[in-house]
């Protein structure tokens, strides 16, 4: 479906980890022009200065953001901006006929009372929130076809949603038993300088946080709630670990079906994913590593059954920045583009 004319592609927020991800994978798109790079801390600053390992590549600047700037030179805009933010932007980009994939949470709730309990912004772009689609595509393919703004998932849920999706489609699970425990590599804490980020502070060491507490909840369970067709809730616990990329969610529930077996179960998965060329379903006794989709767009899913417990557990590894960030919104570009969704996107992991 290759066009003569690229498409030209700005990213406002290009200054942080999910930006350099953008811009090392949108260079390499076979069907994008990167023609705008916007920051607000960083905006005057060459890429280069923040990014010198990519200097032979991107000699653009950081420029001010300025909607009508960026709706003269873009056509499609990544938003990669902390919450709260995007919401200031996207409705002057919009208007201005732009294509808007916001990384942030700002446009991932269908329900904005859900966001300001949860994130503390109050919302007056009502309208424009309920145009946006939730970019997970494995789920919403069709519905973000037809889409200018796409809400994209945060890491947690992409991993956590993809191994609890077809238990609640198919109904196989009491919902309510749910149990996601997940850990993530230290760059999903983005770039800015914290404590409990500082390699003294997270080196040989694993830690909870934000229990009962994760802004990725209310996330999770709106997309299980809709899968089951009632109110779901989930009980999710997120865990840092020292390395740097990587995400590894572990989810345990009870099955409805005690008779069910794991082969059954992993035939279903397949089914359900048929389509999906970014999730590859484990063969039986086969559990998923952070190490293999390091660096690619890729999900592994692994399955197991606990017949004493009448329990599956089902485990989801992905790289945190591609398929739990950057790689999942230019994903959701090419459906939208109508180009094949792999287009651009790495298949082939950094191992060992």
């Amino acid at each position: 479906m290759g066009n003569s004319r690229r498409v030209k592609v700005g990213i406002i927020g290009a200054s942080g980890y999910g930006g350099v991800q953008l811009v090392r994978l949108l260079m390499d798109h076979p069907e994008v022009e990167l023609v705008y790079l916007g920051g607000e801390s960083s905006a005057g600053k060459s890429f280069a200065d923040l990014y010198p390992h990519l200097a032979h590549i991107v000699n653009q600047p950081i420029e001010a953001i300025d909607p009508q700037t960026i709706a003269t030179r873009c056509e499609v805009v990544f938003l990669s901006l902390p919450n709260g933010l995007a919401y200031k932007i996207a409705p002057q980009l919009l208007d201005k006929g732009l294509t808007v994939l916001d990384l942030s949470a700002d446009y991932r709730f269908r329900n904005l009372t859900t966001y300001t309990n949860w994130y503390g912004a109050q919302r007056t772009d009502l309208a424009t929130a309920a145009t946006a689609v939730y970019g997970l595509p494995e789920l919403y393919r069709d519905r973000i076809a037809e889409a200018q703004l796409i809400g994209c998932p945060g890491c947690y849920p992409t991993a956590s949603l993809l191994a609890l999706s077809p238990l609640l489609k198919q109904g196989l699970i009491v919902p309510e038993t749910a149990i996601v425990d997940a850990k993530s590599g230290t760059s999903g804490g983005g770039r800015q300088a914290k404590v409990n980020m500082l390699l003294a502070e997270a080196d040989n060491s694993l830690a909870p946080y934000n229990v009962v507490r994760h802004r990725h909840t209310p996330e999770i369970e709106q997309i299980c709630s809709d899968l089951a067709g009632h109110e779901v809730t989930i009980q999710f616990t997120p865990h840092l670990v020292p390395m740097v990329r990587g995400m590894l969610a572990t989810v345990y529930a009870t099955l409805r079906d005690p008779g069910l077996v794991r082969d059954d179960l992993i035939t279903i998965y397949k089914a359900f994913y048929r389509n999906s060329l970014w999730v590859k379903v484990c063969e039986p006794g086969v559990y998923p590593q952070t190490k293999w989709a390091c660096g690619t767009n890729l999900c592994y899913i692994g399955i197991e059954v606990d017949p004493r417990t009448g329990r599956v557990i089902v485990m989801s590894a992905i790289d945190n920045l591609i398929k739990g960030q950057a790689g999942q919104a230019i994903q959701c570009l090419n459906i939208i583009m109508g180009w094949d969704e792999t287009l651009g996107l790495p298949k082939l992991g950094f191992y060992p």
